[in-house]
């Protein structure tokens, strides 16, 4: 068989061509399975109640079975005075007990360039935070230093700023007595956006309040931003601290007066407070196993919904947590059966 050079210069473009869908097709494979990667941990930092203040002593916390519940230390606010066993009394709750951490007046401010007189006016959540995320990137074996101008995102959950509450009353009295810095130590934004700007991350730095679910949806927006490529790398974590008894005054009704939550047993009177402050290293599985990083565990899948209208507006809708359970699961790439372990959030409540 002879062949022309038409011919042959049709095989050539028919070459060219295949080559070119092929590589198209592998772009395609790439980006399609980045929407799936496993995400890896590689480094936390944690403080908790009980001394658990890195990932060793938090473990052997829960290992032990230790009971980190106490009562109300004195430097929070007097349990005495605001304890009532009447659930309807004003201005009362009728707990004395939750879980505290120790030591958040302790901070180095010069450690991170702060002026003393800046950090006096930080919220301590915005301190933890600082911390935590600093611990955990020792505990991934990074130096901060080094991703200075990296696509590097920060993502907290954050709820309450009773730090804030603490300093309103004099300042309502005196307005002299706010100063430029009340603003920035206070507000949520500022927990995760002090932390960007202090370590010159160019990634995304936001915080997150939906509540209890908080730290949680702050490490599935962090995996979604990994997986779409607007971070390379990610913090992600919450904090939380009890500094004033507005809040377990408010709550009284849905408390534990022992301070002990008993979900899913009839004896079930309410939930128990806590507090601490967690943050998570996350990398691409493909870039932590390529960089050689020791894992903790893979994030395979997450998912994020609303109730929607239910029976009252804290009360859980079945049918929506059901959808998206498996919608988490499909995300996940995992079946029901694959699942040999559960943590749930029980409510505590009758």
């Amino acid at each position: 068989m002879t062949i022309t050079p038409e011919h042959a210069q049709d095989l050539e473009q028919l070459k060219r061509a295949t080559l070119a869908l092929k590589k198209l097709r592998a772009k395609v494979d790439a980006l399609e399975g980045a929407k799936t990667e496993p995400i890896a941990i590689v480094g936390i930092g944690c403080r908790f109640p009980g001394g658990a203040n890195d990932p060793e002593s938090f473990w052997r916390l829960l290992r032990d079975g230790v009971d980190a519940v106490v009562e109300v230390p004195a430097d929070r606010w007097s349990a005495d005075e605001y304890y009532d066993p009447d659930p309807d009394a004003p201005g009362k709750t009728w707990t004395k007990k939750a879980a505290f951490i120790s030591g958040i007046d302790q901070f180095d401010p010069q450690f991170f360039g702060i002026a003393p007189r800046e950090a006096a006016s930080m919220d301590p959540q915005q301190r933890l935070i600082l911390e935590t995320a600093w611990e955990a990137m020792e505990d991934a074996g990074l130096v901060p230093a080094h991703l200075a101008g990296s696509q590097t995102g920060v993502f907290i959950g954050i709820g309450l700023n009773d730090y804030g509450r603490i300093q309103v009353p004099d300042q309502t009295l005196d307005p002299s007595l706010v100063n430029n810095y009340d603003l920035s130590g206070n507000a949520l934004c500022i927990t995760a956006n002090r932390l960007s700007y202090l370590m010159d991350f160019r990634g995304p730095s936001m915080a997150i309040d939906t509540a209890c679910s908080s730290s949680l949806v702050a490490v599935h927006v962090a995996c979604r931003s990994l997986r779409n490529g607007e971070s390379t790398l990610a913090l992600a974590g919450g904090v939380n601290l009890m500094l004033t008894p507005h809040s377990a005054i408010g709550l009284t009704k849905f408390l534990a007066p022992d301070g002990h939550c008993k979900a899913f047993d009839a004896r079930a009177d309410g939930y128990a407070r806590g507090e601490g402050a967690a943050i998570v290293v996350l990398k691409p599985l493909s870039k932590a196993l390529a960089d050689g990083d020791s894992i903790y565990a893979l994030i395979r899948g997450s998912a994020v919904n609303q109730d929607g209208f239910s029976s009252g507006l804290t009360v859980p809708n079945g049918v929506a947590q059901q959808a998206m359970l498996r919608e988490a699961l499909a995300n996940a790439g995992v079946k029901p059966e694959q699942i040999s372990y559960i943590e749930a959030h029980g409510t505590g409540t009758s």
